[in-house]
């Protein structure tokens, strides 16, 4: 089974502290909201202490066109990408040697808040030294859903080319996506929530020779994937793109939604699988927020202790849309996780659509 076997992470150079975050809501949300001080609370209340952005706190006072933000966006893609990429192939943590670049079969590009065509991870392929036949797979519009289903489409490329290996490469500069002029709860709720963050995966197959540039005693295979999307749920989370650019679409009952499907979901996926919820000893869960994280435990009835590395993951970073469950799956990767140790890996993103992968330490 294909196996994860390098993460790296890319954190953009401006950190704002949720408090100062909070303070910018407040001037600009004041005059539109009569219970400011009573909304304001989200900013504490969903125990983000702070985020990075690609653009420092004050660039966002002023008014920016679609042009504007998508040309921000598509110069720090291509710079914090790289980094990334560069990372992932160097990191002494996860390797014994660096993986050069012409050994690299496939890159998928996962992204959701910005535009490109040629798309950013042909853009980095002139910087670095790919083979020119490296095959590109860009993948837009998946959301918080976005890294995890980059995953599972790396396992099904390696599946059907056990020798190859191949990067998830995902950049999410939400920042950049801030509508100032948009003065509905959602983007209220957003500005709260999200940042910008980079992650870069390396993902081989089983004839690969992993063995010999394996760092770590374990690692992660994904055995199984399962892909689901919920109908009639087009209106819970997404963007509406407009003449100046995406505004967010974000329903308050996303936690409940969790609550009552998710399960169901996850043992469908479990039995067919032949393994049972009790058996899994990590849960790598993307942090869409506190409340997302709160009914991840009470659906699937788990300790709240399985989704501490989530929840320090939001802590000091946000959510980061699809880069997010990478930054989790790394702090995993770190540990010295017991060969035969089970791990589920989830993340909800727009459609309303879930991605699952059951790991297993080997």
């Amino acid at each position: 089974m294909p196996t994860i076997i390098s993460v790296a992470e890319v954190t953009p150079p401006f950190e704002v502290n949720q408090n100062q975050a909070s303070e910018f809501a407040r001037e600009l949300f004041s005059d539109s909201f009569k219970d400011i001080e009573r909304l304001l609370r989200a900013f504490q209340n969903g125990q983000i202490e702070k985020r990075h952005f690609v653009k420092n706190i004050d660039w966002f006072k002023e008014d920016k066109t679609l042009e504007e933000k998508n040309t921000a966006y598509i110069e720090s893609a291509v710079e914090l990408g790289r980094e990334a990429i560069e990372k992932c192939l160097y990191n002494s943590d996860f390797l014994t040697r660096e993986i050069p670049y012409q050994e690299i079969d496939a890159i998928f590009f996962i992204s959701t808040t910005g535009m490109a065509t040629p798309s950013i991870e042909a853009r980095i392929m002139n910087l670095l030294p790919f083979l020119p036949h490296t095959k590109r797979v860009p993948i837009w519009g998946l959301g918080c859903a976005g890294g995890a289903a980059g995953l599972s489409r790396a396992r099904e490329y390696c599946l059907a080319f056990p020798k190859a290996k191949v990067l998830v490469l995902s950049v999410e500069l939400c920042s950049l996506t801030f509508q100032r002029n948009d003065l509905s709860k959602s983007n209220f709720i957003g500005t709260s929530l999200f940042a910008d963050g980079v992650a870069c995966a390396l993902v081989c197959g089983d004839d690969s020779n992993y063995c010999e540039y394996r760092k770590k005693k374990t690692s992660p295979f994904i055995i199984a994937t399962q892909s689901t999307l919920m109908p009639d749920s087009l209106d819970v989370m997404g963007w509406d793109i407009k003449s100046n650019g995406l505004y967010v679409v974000f329903s308050r009952d996303i936690p409940h939604i969790i609550e009552n499907w998710l399960k169901p979901n996850v043992t469908e996926f479990l039995v067919e699988n032949h393994v049972e919820l009790e058996t899994i000893n990590y849960f790598i869960a993307h942090p869409g927020g506190k409340k997302v994280i709160d009914a991840y435990v009470k659906s699937l009835e788990i300790p709240p202790s399985m989704t501490k590395v989530s929840l320090d993951v939001l802590k000091q970073f946000g959510n980061m849309s699809s880069a997010t469950i990478l930054f989790v799956l790394k702090r995993f990767m770190e540990k010295e996780i017991p060969k035969g140790a089970y791990g589920l890996g989830t993340a909800l993103g727009p459609g309303f659509s879930s991605e699952l992968h059951l790991m297993r330490w080997r």
